[in-house]
């Protein structure tokens, strides 16, 4: 089987993110991310019942997810590509298509901004419902918009810059990989007692994962800031450098605090969650006003989208300038 075809490649890569951006997330049947989320629930189950619900369970859900879906899908792209070299390309595309995020994040964030443009609170709160774990029905208009912005930053890294990064270091098989490891840590990544232990390779894999892209997204951010009308470089690279540390977790902090910085705002603040306040913390310049106005939405955006723009222009030029581990190995 000839797996020339798993690649990565600069042209089905700049086609899947201007699909991304320009549709939105491809909505079928066989949606890989739907199918590696059945999977999982089955082979969870599975594990269960044998008695694997530790932290050896969890490895083991990832060594057969991973080892399932790399398989499956190195199967579909080298089968298309016996039957004809345009048919092989085309399956590399889909599935690097569907495994991108940007337009759908946009798309859900612009919801929340528009019915809060309306005055639609009730409206506001469900949109951001679909976009944040906390509870909505404390939330102002203002807090809806913050939540919106907080997505923006955070999904730049597992939407975006996460997804390329792997895919230019791996192809297909490390896009997939990734997105294996994205969904574990979504559906079994908890400190619930039921997932603190059998969660635990997900989380700790999707931390790693992270960890290069969450950095790189706090100095692109910074970098399109500065070019943005009404934004700062300076204060997205001050914040996200001072502030990191203050969000959950070891990388979604690099790309919010740099995006509260970047549009000279401050987002969180009061964040409720099973009726509970689980932090009163604001990121961002201290003395910045707090953010959630529609500007404060559409700078943001702006700004995150000349960061992709820059991540995908990074890796593009890579892809095409550089020589190609995959031709040189065969």
């Amino acid at each position: 089987m000839d797996l020339s075809g798993l690649a990565p490649r600069a042209d089905l890569l700049a086609l899947a993110l201007a699909l991304d951006l320009l549709v939105g997330d491809p909505a079928y049947r066989w949606h890989p991310v739907r199918l590696i989320g059945g999977s999982l629930a089955r082979v969870e189950r599975a594990l269960r019942t044998a008695g694997a619900d530790g932290r050896a369970g969890g490895c083991l859900l990832f060594v057969v997810l991973a080892a399932a879906w790399v398989g499956a899908s190195a199967a579909a792209v080298a089968g298309a590509g016996e039957l004809h070299a345009s048919a092989g390309a085309a399956v590399h595309l889909l599935l690097l298509y569907s495994l991108l995020a940007l337009g759908d994040l946009l798309a859900h964030a612009g919801a929340v901004d528009a019915a809060a443009t309306d005055g639609d609170l009730d409206g506001a709160r469900s949109a951001a419902a679909r976009l944040v774990g906390r509870d909505t029905d404390r939330m102002d208009l203002a807090a809806c918009r913050r939540s919106a912005i907080e997505s923006l930053g955070e999904s730049l890294v597992d939407g975006v810059v996460s997804p390329v990064f792997w895919y230019c270091i791996a192809g297909v098989p490390g896009i997939v990989v990734f997105k294996v490891v994205s969904t574990m840590d979504s559906m079994v990544g908890y400190k619930t007692d039921r997932y603190r232990n059998f969660g635990w390779c997900g989380a700790r894999l999707d931390d790693f994962l992270n960890l290069l892209p969450a950095r790189a997204s706090w100095l692109l951010v910074a970098v399109a800031a500065a070019v943005v009308p009404g934004a700062s470089g300076g204060q997205a690279l001050r914040c996200g450098w001072r502030q990191h540390a203050i969000v959950p977790g070891p990388n979604a902090g690099w790309s919010e605090a740099a995006l509260a910085g970047a549009i000279r705002r401050r987002l969180a603040g009061p964040i409720w969650s099973s009726g509970r306040l689980v932090t009163d913390v604001w990121i961002g310049d201290p003395d910045a006003p707090s953010g959630g106005s529609a500007d404060d939405f559409r700078r943001a955006r702006r700004i995150v989208l000349a960061a992709a723009g820059l991540a995908a222009g990074l890796a593009l030029g890579i892809l095409t300038v550089g020589p190609s581990s995959w031709e040189s190995g065969r």
